[in-house]
Order: C-alpha cells, then sequence, then structure tokens
C-alpha cells in the first residue's frame, strides 16, 4: 500500500505529536513540514519528534515545502480562529491540497463566520478539494457524537452534554490556556479581554442544531472560574488557595422559549472526577457516559488522521464532520 503523502503545516507541541503518530502508521507519511518558528527551521522530525529515520526537515514556508513534489493532504495546526485560519487555508487550496485542521472555530463555522465560511468553500471548490475543521472538542465529543447518538431515537426534544477534564494530566499550554494559577483578578482581566476560553462552544451548539433541523432563537456562553479551596501541586504548577484551578463554560441554544441544547465544559487541575456525557431526552431518553472522559490530545490527533481518507473521497468544499459522519436523528 502506498502511503498517503501529508504535508504538516505547524510543528508546536500538538503537531509534534501528530508526526509521532503519523510515524506509527504504514499507511501514512509525512513528507515535508512547515512552521514559522525560527527555533523550529532546520531541525528534523528525526530529532525534534524523536522519529527514528525521518529525512524531512522544517522550512518556514509552504512553498519551500513544495519544491520537492506536491502531498496529497495537509495538515494544518496554527491558530483557533476563522480570521486568522482563513488565508492559510486557501494558500493551500489554491496550491491543489485538501486540507485537514485543529482549527476550532473551523469545525462549524457557517453561522459565527458566514462571510469566510463562503471564502472557504468557493476556493475550495475552485481547486476540486476539500477542507474540514475537526478534533476532539469542538470537533467530537460535544457536537457530533451526540449528533450520532440520535440515531436511535424516534423523537428528540434536548440534548445535554458534559464534559469534566481533569487538567493536571494535559500540556503546560492548556493548563495556562484555561487560566490555571491565576488570581480571580487575572482571570476576569483575561475573560473581558477575550483570551481566556474554550473555544468552539458556540460551534457546537450550531452544529447539533443544524443536524437537528433546530432554528436556534438564541445562545449564550458562559464563563466562570473553578477555584482551589486548598493549595493544589501538579509537576508545572503550584496553586494556592483561593486562585484558579481551570474553567467552568456553559452554552446554551433556545428555540423561542425552550432550552434545546446545553453544553457543560469544565477543565481544571485536580478536579475529582473526569468523564464525558451526552444526554438525549426524546424517545427513547438515555445517558451515554465515558468514565475517566477521552484524553484531548491523543484523541485530537487521532481523530485528525483518522479523518484524512474521509476528506481525499469527500466532494469538494467546506466539510464539517456533519459532512463525513454517521446517520443520526433529524427532526
Amino acid at each position: 500500500m502506498t502511503p498517503i503523502r501529508i504535508l504538516q503545516v505547524g510543528l508546536g507541541p500538538l503537531g509534534q505529536k501528530i508526526a509521532r503518530f503519523i510515524a506509527e502508521r504504514p499507511n501514512l507519511q509525512t513528507v515535508a513540514a512547515v512552521d514559522k518558528n525560527p527555533d523550529l527551521i532546520g531541525q528534523r522530525l528525526e530529532s525534534l519528534c524523536g522519529i527514528e529515520g525521518s529525512p524531512v526537515r522544517i522550512v518556514g514556508s509552504v512553498e519551500e515545502a513544495l519544491k520537492d513534489g506536491r502531498p496529497d493532504v495537509a495538515l494544518l495546526t496554527t491558530v483557533s480562529d476563522m480570521e486568522r485560519i482563513t488565508p492559510q487555508i486557501e494558500d493551500l487550496v489554491e496550491k491543489g491540497l485538501p486540507v485537514v485542521s485543529t482549527c476550532e472555530e473551523l469545525s462549524y463555522p457557517w453561522v459565527q463566520a458566514p462571510a469566510l465560511s463562503k471564502r472557504l468553500d468557493e476556493a475550495a471548490r475552485a481547486a476540486g478539494v476539500a477542507v474540514l475543521g475537526t478534533g476532539v472538542n469542538p470537533g467530537f465529543l460535544m457536537d457530533a457524537l451526540p449528533t450520532f447518538l440520535t440515531a436511535v431515537c424516534r423523537r428528540v426534544e434536548r440534548i445535554f452534554v458534559k464534559r469534566y477534564q481533569d487538567a493536571q494530566f494535559r500540556r503546560l499550554p492548556f493548563q495556562q490556556k484555561i487560566g490555571a494559577g491565576l488570581s480571580p483578578e487575572q482571570f476576569e482581566a483575561k475573560k473581558q479581554s477575550g483570551t481566556l476560553r474554550h473555544v468552539g462552544l458556540t460551534e457546537s451548539i450550531q452544529m447539533i442544531a443544524a443536524r437537528m433541523g433546530w432554528q436556534l432563537s438564541k445562545t449564550e456562553d458562559l464563563l466562570s472560574p473553578v477555584i482551589a479551596w486548598k493549595e493544589v501541586r501538579t509537576p508545572d504548577l503550584t496553586i494556592p488557595a483561593g486562585n484558579v484551578l481551570g474553567v467552568r463554560q456553559v452554552g446554551k441554544g433556545w428555540v423561542g422559549e425552550e432550552l434545546k441544547i446545553e453544553l457543560d465544559f469544565q477543565a481544571a487541575v485536580a478536579l475529582e472526577h473526569s468523564f464525558d456525557e451526552v444526554r438525549i431526552e426524546g424517545d427513547p431518553t438515555f445517558t451515554s457516559r465515558i468514565e475517566g472522559g477521552i484524553h484531548g490530545d491523543t484523541a485530537t490527533c487521532a481523530i485528525l488522521l483518522n479523518a484524512i481518507p474521509q476528506v481525499l473521497r469527500a466532494t469538494p468544499g467546506l466539510k464539517t464532520m456533519l459532512d463525513i459522519a454517521p446517520v443520526s436523528f433529524f427532526g
């Protein structure tokens, strides 16, 4: 079997982990790598990622990466927002490359960023390739998975999802992203500036609503800190009592005055219980719970790679997990 040839764009901690996952699979091969970080340019994946025998050297531009030929697909792990990811994707699809990205806002951008979504869809269609934003969350656990579970339903009235994570087992950048170690005042300042939140919760609500055929009248995204009641120590942080362990974010979607979707995301250092839970209310009403939860970094890398064959087979355009995923209930 000839392996799928991959261009990796973005070799931060997540990109490096993805490179190691690719090296484990005989059907996948990283053939080129791009990062703008001058500390990474020139390094080989062999030494940076511990991939024995890899000849790939990181370069600073896509143009340079493509000098030795065109890969089959590009994996883009750079930024979280549509404004910055759009020109990066356009550059790749103009070169004839399908794209799979971990950009959170790309998971379901049609409602929150309609103009940019249209731009990307038109560019991908013109180039004859597909573009997909995916990940563990958003992209699966709090949006795609709940819609898959509705496939056994005769009727669906409401969907509730909880994702509770003990963040002490995640990378330090993730712990910092959720505000671990901050004072309440510092947390509030970052909250007000928009730099402290789980990106993609509203996109997850919109994805579920789109699949269910629900026309939302309003959405809500509420953010609050999880406060330490005693000192907490991890290998990376010492958090005094009264400071922030992490974040709780609750997203809600209404149809008229009826609450139809509620997503409860909590990520905090030393959280007592980790789990992922979906509750479907309808016929039948049931709860599906994954005790211990799904490890975010591992699952994000895996779902990105597992989506590649589907993206290569997909019709051209901007896709979401709803386009490449199994059947579900449609109200």
